[in-house]
């Protein structure tokens, strides 16, 4: 099974791969902008997220697998790639592990470290949306507000809403097995992986993703990581300010 993308644009291949709960789409405008620098930007939807294929086995390895094969179905090499959170460790595990397939490497707001299991929230509202009674998006949004009070972090997740069938409304992200596997996703990159390409690390100035302990520990595993910090921006860096985020990606490709 291949892994579904929106493909931009003609030239150098560029992947772009979402956080948890979100898909290849939440980066459109953006990869719109980075197609007109010359690349082929492909928006991947990772496995149990978006229109890619829904399966009960998830983890880092297994998504890194999904890209490879992703990669060989589209005859792709030497490619950048971009991940913000849960795509930022596929994207590690990736270049560690297929190391002569990527050109340059960024990160998005997420470190090597593990990370303690933060989503019960957004996956409690999730389970209590009920589509036998519910068939608006206001009557969602209204349902996500008793557990989420913040409304853009609401937009992100309703983007995930679509008609199953006529009348009748569904979530495209596989909830069931995505909850049961929460834990995989602050999963520890493992120690022996290494990436010696050119390497960007980005982090939010208003998030604690990445820490000044984890500038230390990056270069263990990414000896020519760089590591800037994008102003006025949370967890959501890329939408924050998508202006500086864009300047320092482009910076970045560049000059390696």
């Amino acid at each position: 099974m291949i892994l579904h993308s929106q493909i931009i644009g003609e030239g150098k291949p560029f992947i772009i791969l979402h956080g948890f709960l979100g898909m290849g789409d939440n980066w459109k405008t953006l990869g719109k902008k980075f197609s007109e620098l010359g690349y082929q930007v492909h928006l991947v939807d990772q496995r149990n997220h978006g229109r890619s294929f829904h399966h009960t086995d998830f983890s880092y390895e297994i998504m890194a697998n999904d890209l490879n094969e992703y990669l060989i179905h589209h005859n792709l090499n030497e490619v950048v790639l971009l991940g913000h959170s849960m795509g930022g460790k596929t994207a590690m595990y990736f270049a560690t592990t297929y190391p002569d397939k990527v050109k340059q490497l960024i990160v998005a707001d997420i470190a090597p470290k593990e990370y303690p299991s933060h989503h019960q929230d957004i996956l409690k509202a999730l389970h209590s949306l009920d589509f036998a009674e519910i068939n608006k998006r206001s009557e969602a949004d209204e349902v996500l507000s008793v557990y989420i009070k913040e409304w853009g972090t609401r937009q992100f997740l309703l983007k995930n809403l679509y008609w199953k069938e006529k009348g009748l409304l569904d979530l495209r992200m596989n909830l069931e097995v995505l909850s049961e596997k929460i834990d995989e996703i602050g999963k520890a990159l493992p120690q022996d992986k290494t990436y010696h390409g050119e390497t960007l690390f980005l982090g939010g100035q208003n998030s604690n993703y990445i820490d000044s302990i984890d500038a230390l520990s990056i270069p263990m595993h990414f000896p020519k990581a760089k590591i800037e910090t994008v102003s006025e921006a949370g967890h959501w860096l890329h939408a924050d300010n998508p202006t500086e985020f864009f300047e320092k990606v482009t910076n970045f490709l560049k000059s390696s």
